[in-house]
């Protein structure tokens, strides 16, 4: 389908990685684009304030990468909240994650080159974008990990990842959380996503009378292409 034009009475949500920032061999070594953030402050003006920013990344980080920005969204996947005023919330039925999780797994990849663990609050990631001769090693020591736990926590794929988080935190949850209040409330959600872990958010989107738009299958390339669209605020057409 063709890509509409942003509507001022949307609600937007967005994804980070793949989405707004180009993916990078190490979660830790993405780069922020000249001029995204003007394009995110332009949006949230014409928006009032209902832009979002929802993302497996913990909100500190999220924060650290588009500063001066503290948007409102949902972070760890929605297991954490932020609201149009900036009251910040955890789900209160989060699971903890075992103590001995991120060592158990530090040990174990310590002889697997190129393979990062990268930890959350409420999970935890093994990427093997720079070693793709341990994805179905990587996958199999997570699901070992997680024998025992299957109620609390889930396996996930993700781009040249493989990401344990609580079943309770989903991206479609916080889209609806925050869609309850100002100044998301009465709008229509559009939710923009690259990969498994934003169909949820995008089938709420939908669910509610809104957009799901996928950056491979609808915007036919990458960020770069999310980011100019996010850049045009002066196309007013109406919406399918």
């Amino acid at each position: 389908m063709a890509i509409p034009a942003i509507e001022d009475h949307w609600a937007v949500f967005l994804d980070l990685d793949g989405t707004l920032l180009d993916l990078a061999p190490r979660p830790d070594a993405v780069v922020v684009p000249t001029g995204l953030i003007a394009t995110l402050e332009g949006l949230v003006q014409r928006l009032g304030g209902a832009v979002a920013i929802v993302t497996g990344r913990a909100r500190d980080v999220a924060d650290t990468l588009l500063a001066p920005l503290m948007l409102p969204g949902g972070f760890g996947h929605g297991a954490e909240l932020r609201d149009g005023a900036g009251r910040i919330r955890t789900i209160d039925t989060i699971p903890a994650m075992p103590a001995d999780w991120a060592p158990r797994l530090a040990a174990e990849i310590a002889t697997w080159p190129g393979v990062i663990l990268e930890t959350k609050p409420h999970g935890l990631v093994l990427h093997h974008r720079a070693a793709p001769q341990w994805k179905d090693a990587t996958r199999d020591v997570l699901l070992a990990l997680l024998r025992g736990h299957d109620d609390d926590f889930t396996l996930m794929p993700a781009h040249m990842a493989f990401e344990i988080r609580p079943r309770v935190a989903t991206k479609g949850r916080a889209v609806r959380a925050l869609m309850q209040a100002a100044p998301f409330h009465a709008r229509r959600p559009v939710f923009v996503g690259d990969d498994v872990t934003d169909e949820d958010g995008m089938e709420a989107a939908r669910a509610l009378g809104g957009l799901g738009l996928h950056v491979g299958r609808d915007f036919h390339g990458g960020p770069a292409q999310v980011r100019a669209w996010l850049a045009q605020p002066e196309a007013r057409h109406a919406a399918p």
